[in-house]
């Protein structure tokens, strides 16, 4: 008898399988037993008769405590009515391992005790589909890339300084000298993308932010393209095309998982590029034509997004911000000096910046004067000058992240729950 998932069920309709998982919930009406056993894949009802499995196993599993582990055998029959369309008739069950009493039930928990049994919730059916659907926005990343020639080139871990900020960098002990926790492989996907034309990086970059927002975390994971000969508008058309694969592919890929999150697909089946563009002056008069306050040279915040958001059905490019809010490696303007030649991707619906990027300073000067102005450590940044040294070219490129961006596919509240072990500010366990 073969082992079967419950995602494939359709596969076996009319035939004798095995499943092996845990006990989800489950109802006796004293002679038929309704088990929901969830398997990782899915959950599937398997309803068991007394007389066909026996008065011992019978007893046996209308005991068993929930998230029980347990082998059942039986028939799949196709049910219109039963979630996933199929049911199992149970011919016998096997119990592997009865559970102690469950700590998550039915009833409502705060988020504290949620999260201190992280370990345990990632059982639950919403919390399982979030998961799934990160792991389909993962492979849509790579697919994206992979499909238009881009090399995946991998960043190191250890920094030896900024790049997004120093007041955000984790300090590390790294034998007799300092490191950091990066920030960002952008800095080495440029160094890649002079050797391999068009890379991306893809691992976790971490940034020491004291927020406690439902937006941040201090570990998260980050895709990040760069393209040599790109300017900024190649750096605008990519992350339009890219954003708009993402989630037509999470709409064709993770439909089931979106129902059991009751996501409102419908705002996302307009996401199609091209996506709207503003300058960030014409996005400064925008916002403030909505009554939030909002001045030019100032940057975002969570109320600034929101209102910029709520004119638009779809996400939305700014580029052009203020030279002086961005960093340092960004290109200025030559038209305005006074705006670098960057962009953020604004998520609807409230969910922030997707993206952020930007066409990158290949003048050596001009670089090094930065790196003064801003005083950073020339020395951790002789090897990055070197790429205007030998063969600069204009490049670009951007940064997404991972996290964000699926809960805004998913819909959730709080990113915390787009990555099976959150850390935060106050949260560095399970």
């Amino acid at each position: 008898m073969e082992q079967a998932y419950v995602r494939d069920l359709a596969r076996f309709a009319g035939s004798e399988v095995v499943i092996k998982g845990w006990l989800y919930n489950k109802r006796s009406s004293g002679k038929i037993l309704f088990l929901e056993i969830r398997d990782g894949t899915g959950i599937v009802q398997c309803v068991a008769q007394k007389k066909v499995v026996g008065e011992e196993s019978f007893k046996a599993a209308d005991t068993l405590p929930t998230e029980s582990s347990l082998v059942v055998e039986g028939k799949v029959r196709a049910d219109e009515r039963a979630p996933g369309g199929f049911e199992i008739d149970v011919s016998s069950i096997k119990v592997v391992h009865v559970s102690e009493e469950y700590p998550i039930t039915p009833k409502e928990h705060g988020a504290k005790f949620l999260m201190d049994h992280r370990h345990l919730w990632l059982r639950s059916r919403k919390q399982s589909a979030i998961l799934r659907v990160r792991h389909a926005v993962i492979k849509a990343i790579r697919d994206f890339f992979d499909g238009r020639g881009f090399i995946c080139t991998d960043a190191p871990i250890f920094t030896p300084a900024a790049c997004e900020g120093t007041t955000t960098l984790f300090k590390v002990e790294y034998f007799d000298q300092a490191a950091y926790l990066t920030q960002s492989g952008q800095l080495y996907a440029e160094a890649a993308a002079m050797a391999l034309g068009k890379v991306y990086t893809f691992g976790p970059t971490f940034r020491a932010e004291k927020s406690k927002t439902r937006k941040h975390l201090t570990e998260f994971w980050m895709v990040e393209p760069e393209v040599a000969w790109a300017e900024l508008e190649d750096v605008m058309k990519l992350a339009e095309d890219f954003i708009s694969y993402i989630v037509a592919f999470a709409l064709d890929r993770s439909k089931e998982d979106l129902k059991i999150l009751e996501r409102d697909t419908a705002k996302l089946e307009n996401v199609k590029a091209p996506f709207p563009r503003v300058s960030y002056a014409e996005a400064v008069a925008q916002v403030a034509g909505t009554g939030t306050e909002m001045k030019w040279g100032e940057d975002f915040g969570a109320p600034q997004e929101e209102a910029l958001a709520s004119l638009y059905d779809k996400p939305i490019i700014v580029h052009r911000w203020p030279a002086a809010i961005k960093a340092f490696y960004m290109k200025r303007d030559p038209a305005d000096p006074k705006v670098a030649l960057c962009l953020d991707v604004i998520g609807p619906e409230g969910y922030g910046e997707l993206i952020g990027g930007s066409q990158r300073e290949d003048d050596l000067a001009e670089l090094t004067k930065r790196i003064v102005a801003e005083n950073l450590p020339m020395e951790a940044f002789k090897w990055y000058l070197d790429l205007r040294r030998f063969g600069s070219v204009p490049h670009g490129g951007f940064g997404l992240g991972l996290e964000r961006t699926v809960s805004w596919i998913c819909g959730t509240k709080h990113i915390r729950q787009t990555i099976p072990f959150p850390r935060m500010l106050n949260r560095l366990t399970p």
